[in-house]
């Protein structure tokens, strides 16, 4: 962050921030707030200044965020929607979880109580593990047991029996597998590791890895196996796969988290239209079908076909 809070990576959180926060806290001093944004107070005037300019071109009644100011205090009298403060997504609280709590395994790396404490916020915000919020927080305590075994295993130079989903075929193998390094990657933990069913290096997602045992033996990756070069990315568009576009209603939002997209563009009322890579039709298809109503295939217009045509044979079968 450049000095005084002013980089745009910086600023444009703490402005989509604010509106929430001073509804919170209405009638707050100007010093208090920047003290909790962790600003000067004389940039979080600049930052009052601008939310002050924001609105829809027009700039009727509700267009505007309209701030009231008493001497050194203010109050937010018009909010434009502005109302809900920044969320984590499931995939952002799970990878900051699993980097939390690894930290507290490094000796004297970090303040380990100051950590938990933070865990703990972040568990409360994200929900209870068994509410419908708390996915994040029961995502993280499985991906922290398999990364705690895998760290182990990979400190002994131990090789691993490990059984994975593969999303994109929409299966379960069992594997054995050479350990080579962990990863944390676009908010997602890995293990790249020298699989020796497909003799060749692979990276296994940690959340789709449903059980781990150290084995007995040694690891031992090939020479050939190298460490894969990641600098333009994790996923990189292959020859066979095609592309869908699918509308995904709010209960089905999960499908954008835990599948890799291209593009997520937010529509009304939580709804979002994906861009996604698939190779297998059936698969895409049995996806759509799954999420019972709350997706549909955009495009290719084959497999929107395809999803109609299924769905009246459904209905002819109950009548």
């Amino acid at each position: 962050m450049s000095p005084g809070g002013l980089g745009v990576s910086a600023r444009l959180p703490r402005l989509l921030s604010l509106v929430p926060y001073l509804l919170a806290h209405p009638g707050v001093r100007v010093a208090e707030a920047a003290a909790d944004f962790g600003v000067a107070e004389k940039q979080l005037w600049r930052d009052l200044e601008l939310l002050w300019m924001c609105g829809l071109p027009g700039y009727g009644p509700g267009d505007l965020v309209d701030l009231s100011f008493t001497e050194d205090t203010v109050t937010v009298t018009e909010d434009a929607g502005m109302r809900r403060p920044l969320r984590l997504t499931t995939a952002e609280a799970t990878a900051l979880l699993v980097a939390l709590r690894a930290l507290t395994e490094v000796p004297g790396m970090v303040d380990t109580d100051v950590v938990m404490r933070a865990v703990l916020k972040i568990e409360t915000a994200v929900g209870a593990p068994d509410g419908p919020t708390g996915v994040a927080v029961g995502l993280a305590a499985r991906e922290e047991e398999t990364s705690t075994a895998i760290r182990a295993a990979i400190g002994r130079g131990r090789a691993l029996h490990i059984r994975y989903y593969t999303a994109s075929r929409d299966v379960v193998s069992e594997r054995t597998v050479d350990p080579m390094r962990l990863l944390l990657m676009e908010g997602r933990g890995y293990l790249e590791a020298w699989c020796r069913s497909a003799e060749d290096v692979r990276l296994f997602r940690l959340d789709r890895i449903d059980d781990v045992e150290e084995l007995d033996e040694k690891a031992a990756p090939p020479p050939s196996a190298r460490r894969s070069d990641l600098s333009a990315g994790l996923f990189r568009p292959s020859p066979e796969q095609r592309e869908a576009v699918l509308r995904l209603e709010p209960e089905a939002r999960w499908v954008a988290e835990y599948y890799p997209v291209d593009e997520v563009v937010e529509l009304e009322e939580g709804a979002a239209r994906i861009r996604m890579r698939f190779t297998d039709d059936a698969w895409l298809v049995r996806l759509v079908l799954g999420m019972g109503g709350h997706a549909q295939i955009l495009e290719p217009a084959s497999l929107r076909a395809e999803i109609a045509r299924r769905a009246e044979e459904a209905l002819r079968a109950l009548t």
